[in-house]
Formats: C-alpha cells, sequence, structure tokens
C-alpha cells in the first residue's frame, strides 16, 4: 500500500438481503455488488454509494433524499412508485430496469445510461440530465417539467403525449423523434421550428397581393 494511503474497504457481495423498510441514512458503500436485495420501502437521507452494482434489486416505495449513486449500475431493477428528490445519479447505468410510476424531484443524472429504458409512467422534475443517453428511450406520457436534456443523446427517442414543458430541448432532432401530442411551451416550439429549418416570427411586413 503507497505510504500516506488509507486502506479501503474491500469490495463486499450482498447477496438476498432483507433491507425491507429500513433506514440507511448515512450509510456508504463503495465497489459493494448487491444481488437480489430487497429494498422495498427502504428510506435514506444523505446515503452513498459509490461503484457499487445494483442486481435484481427492488427499490419499491423506496424514499431516497439527497443520495449518491455515483458511477453505479443496474440490471434488472425495480423501481416501482419509488421517490428520489435530490439525488445524484452521474454515470449511473440502468439495463432492463423498471421504472412505472418512479418520481425523481430535482438531483443529477448528467451521464446516465438509460437506452431503450421505459419511462412512460416516469416524472423527472427539475432534473439535470445533461449528456445522458436517452437513445430509444420510451417515454410516452412521460412527465419531464424543467429538465436539463442539453447534449442528451435522444435519437430515437419516444416522446408522444409526453410534458415537456420548461426542459432543454436544444439536443433534439424532432426530425429522429416522436412528438405526436407532447406539450411544450412556446420557446421550445420556436426552438423545434427552427431546427426543422422553419422561421419563426413576424416580420411586420404584410403579404399584400399584386398592385
Amino acid at each position: 500500500m503507497p505510504p500516506g494511503h488509507a486502506a479501503s474497504v474491500p469490495d463486499t457481495d450482498v447477496r438476498d438481503a432483507d433491507w425491507y423498510g429500513q433506514d440507511l441514512s448515512g450509510r456508504e458503500h463503495t465497489g459493494v455488488a448487491f444481488s437480489g436485495v430487497d429494498l422495498t420501502e427502504a428510506t435514506g437521507t444523505a446515503v452513498v454509494f459509490t461503484g457499487c452494482t445494483f442486481h435484481d434489486c427492488r427499490f419499491n416505495l423506496a424514499e431516497f433524499t439527497d443520495t449518491a449513486f455515483v458511477n453505479c449500475s443496474f440490471t434488472g431493477c425495480s423501481f416501482f412508485s419509488a421517490t428520489l428528490a435530490g439525488c445524484k445519479l452521474v454515470g449511473a447505468r440502468f439495463d432492463r430496469c423498471s421504472f412505472d410510476q418512479l418520481t425523481v424531484d430535482g438531483g443529477d443524472w448528467s451521464f446516465a445510461i438509460l437506452a431503450g429504458a421505459d419511462l412512460g409512467r416516469a416524472t423527472f422534475r427539475g432534473t439535470r440530465l445533461r449528456e445522458a443517453d436517452l437513445t430509444r428511450v420510451r417515454a410516452a406520457g412521460a412527465t419531464l417539467r424543467d429538465v436539463d436534456l442539453s447534449g442528451a443523446e435522444l435519437h430515437e427517442v419516444e416522446l408522444t403525449g409526453a410534458d415537456l414543458r420548461g426542459s432543454d430541448l436544444s439536443a433534439l432532432d424532432p426530425r429522429q423523434a416522436r412528438l405526436a401530442g407532447a406539450r411544450i411551451d412556446l420557446g421550445q416550439a420556436a426552438q423545434l421550428a427552427s431546427a426543422l429549418g422553419l422561421r419563426v416570427g413576424d416580420d411586420g411586413a404584410a403579404d399584400g397581393g399584386g398592385g
């Protein structure tokens, strides 16, 4: 071990643990592999997970506040009706996870990988998703209000009927997305029209007939 460096906690496997309804506030986990862990109705404030993996874990009805899942990966996990408020999921990776009725309030999900995820019944408000990979995400009917999507990968994203008001859509190519029935504000309408090569606005010149 190099001089001046504290000994690190070795990686740990946590399998099939029952953490139902537990308060995890203040705990820190680094490099832990969680498999089949039941976190249903678990709660926690200022929990820190760094470089952890979650496989077939249940976060149903869980409530985490100001919690960090930094560079963590989630495979086959369920987030049914979970609430994540002010949480940090920078660089998190999701594969084959379910997000039915997930509520995300604020927080930073920059660089998260959610490619192909079904977010149709999820709600994100005021969340930073800068440069996140949302390729082929299915978010028909989702709520994505005041979300920072700048630099995000939005190729072939499904946003039919989604509420996008207040969100940064500068990275969205409307020709590469499904947007029918989506709710947007006037600024977003102008931005999307410009992306389609349209000119928005009244220049004050009347288009009169021939004289």
